[in-house]
């Protein structure tokens, strides 16, 4: 098959919505493609910094030699399926609530908003990432469940905005996958 150029996109935050969020249950439904509508337990974080999202999603393999020292096989140790994501619509509760636990973020933008900071172990989640590529190419990521694993300096300047940059752990399902990619022509 030649090189086409319209198989060539830049991965942009789907209009409307990019970031979603869901608490574990047993009663939520992962979205299986591009474009079923997200079960309502997901809800939307908000803008995203521009430096979007990025995967990594490399192996760590060890490479066995033979006496002379001709590799003779690659055994993969582990490999980890991280996500980084800096949100930035801090005064959102939901997103406060991403950051330092649903338990350790009380009342709202209104009345006062209560973030309590402390050594609780991250919550599990579900996270949902669209985007809209080329042509009106939809893709959106399916993470089963994933943990905050990372948080960067939070940064208070007259010159940035405020954002939590956040590195999450995608962990394997039942099936034994980290993440699902879903692609559909709109």
């Amino acid at each position: 098959m030649p090189n086409n150029a319209t198989n060539v996109s830049a991965g942009k935050p789907k209009v409307g919505g990019a970031i979603y969020r869901a608490p574990l249950s047993d009663a939520l439904v992962l979205p299986t493609d591009a474009t079923t509508a997200l079960d309502a337990a997901f809800v939307l974080l908000g803008y995203a910094s521009d430096e979007g999202l990025v995967n990594t999603n490399t192996p760590d393999s060890e490479t066995i030699k033979a006496w002379g020292g001709d590799p003779v096989l690659s055994i993969m140790n582990e490999k980890q399926d991280e996500f980084k994501v800096t949100l930035i619509e801090v005064l959102r509760k939901d997103v406060l609530s991403a950051v330092y636990g649903s338990d350790n973020v009380t009342g709202d933008l209104q009345s006062g908003i209560t973030v309590k900071a402390n050594s609780d172990e991250p919550e599990e989640a579900a996270w949902v990432f669209e985007l809209a590529m080329r042509g009106g190419v939809l893709k959106r990521i399916v993470i089963p469940d994933a943990k905050m694993t990372e948080l960067d300096d939070i940064e208070y300047t007259d010159e940035d905005a405020v954002g939590y940059a956040m590195t999450l752990l995608a962990m394997a399902d039942s099936a034994g996958q980290t993440h699902y990619e879903y692609i559909k022509a709109a």
